[in-house]
């Protein structure tokens, strides 16, 4: 249950000719204190409930929990979420061994696109792609939960 990913930029949109998948997804946060964040996903057709703990001091790494729920109750609990959600075209591109998940975000995120890598172990090598730009791994400003409160469009 520990999740280990770096996150980063992206430069260009190259990354949309390699990828396998793109789902649109509708996400807010029923908890977004530091220690631990509660979130609702709608993923396509299918919804999810995720907790997350505090991250580790360098932001690799951190607790997380999640489970599958009914999509009619996550529509329900979003109406419970604090003010605000993200939405996000979610596009799964392949990189040598690992799979990136590279997030367009729409409305008052959109021109943002960051790429996350999910790993076993905080060492592991991996292939960095072209398009991938500057890593803001532990970067509070990119957590999702942030986005809600202080929107891309709103950063000088």
């Amino acid at each position: 249950m520990q999740e280990i990913e770096r996150k980063f930029l992206v430069k260009s949109d190259n990354f949309k000719k390699l990828a396998s998948e793109k789902t649109l997804f509708v996400q807010a946060y029923l908890n977004t204190d530091p220690e631990r964040t509660i979130r609702i996903r709608i993923s396509g057709d299918k919804a999810f409930m995720t907790i997350k703990g505090k991250s580790s001091e360098n932001g690799l790494s951190r607790f997380e929990w999640e489970t599958e729920i009914d999509l009619d109750e996550a529509k329900e609990l979003l109406n419970l979420c604090e003010p605000g959600k993200i939405e996000k075209f979610r596009y799964l591109v392949s990189a040598g061994n690992h799979t990136y998940e590279v997030d367009e975000f729409l409305e008052d995120n959109k021109g943002l696109v960051l790429a996350e890598i999910e790993l076993e172990n905080e060492d592991d090598e991996f292939e960095k792609p072209e398009w991938l730009g500057e890593e803001v791994t532990g970067n509070l400003d990119y957590y999702n939960s942030n986005l809600i409160a202080k929107p891309y469009k709103n950063w000088n």
